[in-house]
């Protein structure tokens, strides 16, 4: 396994520029995964390492290999895809030895990398069945088996569980953890399912037209996004918003005044902004709780059970909706008026240009 290095890399077809200048260093061993809404460049960028996309500019290094005009075959990847990719006529033993035959390896070594990758998989009783003839998880430790004999230095997944059903794609999900534990290998997964890419990275890299947001662990993108985009894309529900006017700041943070009433002290270095500015103030649901006095009062609209918890919808004074969460069966119901509770050590705020606010040094960590 090895190292894998972006840099400045550029993406254009014809005309139009569609990946501008992305950085990145991808270690050794490391679960990357490259996170955004559809268009962004995720697949983009994978496909341009694999080499089955040619940069426009910059260098990519695998390795100490400068790998910009070397082939797919020859960069040491393996690319596991959305649609298997399976050759239907083959059995399983057939299709995961293939690459291998191709490259004229011998036959007592393509048995054990086919034997060893199946009890990873632990696959072993579907070696001589046919893609027809089993579901589709099973088709997609085929697809991961056929790139693990090819003992690569780098795996790339492109959407692999997205023709899952969702109790399926928990476990392949728990499987691809597992897999990447035994397996010590450099792995890079693109994905626009939030779940996804939190259970499973070490790193998360969040994509906007074609420019890399924000990277890091998702705890930390979670807890701390730079960015309103990185804050509202991450998160399900997605983080609250409100518009507010700051009042007044000082070394203990930043007072604003809600456009929908009330007033927030924000523990948040207020250096970038001043009083009369323009800000939006962020809070996860976790952190908006019903009250019997709150912060804000508003018109319950919608209520979601979800068995452990229960998600309020609430449309304040000037139109604006603020999801709340109330823990277990809430007994709340729609068309009541409810007063919400802000924990101001988690709220977020952002300037005007939608940047971050850094948390203060002195702070307490998010509750």
């Amino acid at each position: 396994m090895t190292d894998l290095t972006l840099r400045s890399v550029i993406k254009r077809y014809g005309e139009e520029q569609v990946m501008h200048g992305v950085d990145l260093d991808i270690r050794e061993r490391e679960f990357v995964v490259f996170v955004g809404p559809s268009g962004c460049g995720k697949s983009t960028l994978l496909r341009m390492i694999a080499g089955l996309e040619p940069i426009s500019g910059g260098d990519i290094h695998i390795g100490d290999t400068r790998v910009n005009d070397v082939p797919a075959g020859q960069r040491g990847v393996a690319m596991v895809f959305q649609n298997y990719a399976l050759y239907p006529h083959m059995t399983v033993r057939e299709n995961m030895s293939f690459g291998l035959r191709n490259v004229n390896t011998p036959k007592s070594e393509i048995r054990q990398r086919v034997d060893d990758a199946a009890a990873i998989l632990r696959i072993e009783p579907l070696l001589e069945r046919r893609p027809k003839d089993m579901s589709g998880g099973q088709r997609q430790r085929v697809a991961i088996g056929r790139a693990i004999v090819r003992k690569p230095k780098v795996f790339l997944f492109d959407e692999p569980l997205s023709n899952l059903d969702a109790k399926l794609r928990v476990q392949m999900r728990i499987e691809l953890a597992r897999l990447h534990r035994q397996l010590k290998a450099t792995m890079i997964y693109v994905t626009h399912d939030q779940v996804e890419a939190m259970t499973l990275a070490d790193r998360m890299v969040v994509l906007r037209d074609g420019r890399i947001e924000q990277a890091g662990a998702p705890a930390d993108l979670y807890e701390a996004p730079c960015n309103l985009f990185v804050a509202g894309f991450l998160g399900s529900p997605s983080m609250n918003f409100l518009a507010a006017t700051v009042t007044d700041r000082d070394a203990d943070g930043v007072g604003v005044e809600l456009a929908a009433g009330g007033r927030l002290h924000i523990a948040r270095d207020g250096s970038a902004v001043s009083p009369g500015d323009t800000v939006t103030v962020g809070l996860r649901p976790e952190h908006v709780r019903p009250a019997g006095d709150g912060t804000l009062a508003g018109t319950l609209e919608v209520v979601e059970h979800l068995g452990d918890q229960t998600l309020l919808h609430v449309r304040l004074a000037e139109d604006s909706v603020v999801i709340a969460r109330d823990e277990g069966r809430s007994t709340h119901a729609a068309g009541e008026n409810l007063q919400l509770a802000f924990n101001e050590s988690a709220c977020h705020l952002f300037d005007g240009q939608g940047i971050a606010c850094p948390a203060l040094a002195h702070a307490a960590a998010i509750a």
